[in-house]
């Protein structure tokens, strides 16, 4: 039963791990009776085919065709303040002739959720008198970290020291120094003017949803909501509602499911690190041999670009196929959701994304962790 009167504008960050949240909210709106409209960037923009029952409209983001991101965070960051700086004009059009079209099978607009990481959008929103929610993506307390990140630098205790590592953050009792510093920013300025502008932007917001819930979360909820005095809504794990595998950017390989019906129950180790994230090659090759010495059958998603400096499997060590025979299964990606609901699924070795935390957290699949930046 569609509402009229309860359209809602959604603008996703164009990465793997933020769309598929952001869709998955769509859905669940969608399910409640709102009507959807997705704007996207035309870099990994979205499949419309996959949500025939959303509206879809790109926007140019002034990236060259085939553009590839860089896994280096320090880079990521500059990404994320270029595609602020470029979209805001497309996005201020394509957001005014939304909410003008006035036809009679339109929903007036009564609602824009962005990506917290799309900053400008909130002077966007106000300028058009919009109510913009914030979307993180990620938890509460990961958030809270990076709030803090700024007064952890004015007060000298990053960038860390390693003779400073074990010690405890005083703003953040729970964590040592180690824990949160999540990458070493060549230009800190340039870091904390980044943060700073995304935590006032989302204190401007109308509210924030978290892919996250309370019984994980209460403690830090109550701490976020004295810094941040929006309504704040915790509606996850989104994937419980609706799976993410329609919004993949990538090709699944869907053999590994069949491979998996062969295998003993909680007997594979399941690795993947992600969609962004790249290891040296230093670090594959003992993954490799850390999988072969263990004599448990493994399904290792190597996805292209992994390694730093080589395009697949190159770096994999001479025969290492004919040593694992039948026991390994390496692919380029695979189905998340399925792989960790799978019996045979054991363990998962993963850098810990909060989608795979989530997801695998759900599924009872414990985790061997391995953190790249911001996990």
């Amino acid at each position: 039963m569609k509402m009229k009167g309860c359209g809602v504008i959604l603008f996703p960050m164009p990465f793997q791990g933020h769309l598929n949240p952001m869709l998955q909210l769509a859905s669940i709106l969608h399910e409640r009776g709102f009507s959807i409209s997705i704007i996207h960037t035309h870099f990994n923009s979205p499949n419309p085919a996959n949500y025939p029952h959303f509206g879809f409209y790109p926007i140019p983001d002034g990236l060259p065709e085939n553009y590839v991101i860089s896994s280096d965070p320090n880079l990521m960051v500059s990404f994320i303040k270029l595609i602020n700086s470029s979209c805001q004009i497309p996005l201020r059009d394509c957001l005014a002739k939304l909410m003008s079209t006035g036809s009679e099978d339109e929903d007036p607009v009564a609602c824009f959720v962005s990506d917290v990481l799309w900053y400008n959008t909130q002077a966007v929103a106000d300028e058009l008198r919009l109510p913009r929610i914030a979307l993180r993506t990620s938890n509460v307390l990961s958030f809270l970290v990076l709030a803090s990140m700024p007064s952890l630098f004015q007060k000298g205790y990053l960038p860390l020291q390693d003779s400073e590592a074990e010690m405890e953050v005083p703003e953040l009792p729970q964590f040592k120094l180690k824990d949160i510093s999540m990458f070493k920013a060549t230009d800190p300025g340039s870091f904390l003017e980044f943060m700073d502008m995304v935590v006032q932007e989302t204190k401007a917001s109308s509210g924030i949803i978290y892919n996250s819930c309370e019984d994980l979360e209460e403690e830090y909820l109550k701490k976020f909501s004295l810094s941040f005095p929006i309504p704040t809504f915790l509606i996850g794990p989104f994937h419980k509602y609706f799976p993410a595998s329609s919004s993949s950017l990538l090709p699944q390989d869907m053999t590994c499911v069949s491979w998996l019906d062969k295998q003993q129950p909680k007997s594979v180790i399941y690795v993947s690190f992600g969609s962004v994230a790249a290891i040296t090659e230093m670090d594959f090759l003992e993954v490799a041999w850390g999988l072969a010495n263990s004599k448990q059958p493994f399904l290792w998603v190597v996805r292209p670009g992994l390694v730093q400096g080589a395009e697949w499997l190159e770096p994999l060590p001479n025969g290492f196929p004919e040593m694992v025979g039948e026991r390994g299964q390496i692919v380029k990606w695979a189905p998340q959701q399925e792989v960790l609901v799978h019996p045979a699924t054991g363990a998962f070795w993963t850098h810990c994304g909060w989608n795979s935390t989530l997801e695998s957290l759900c599924e009872g699949v414990p985790m061997i962790c391995q953190p790249s930046f911001g996990d």
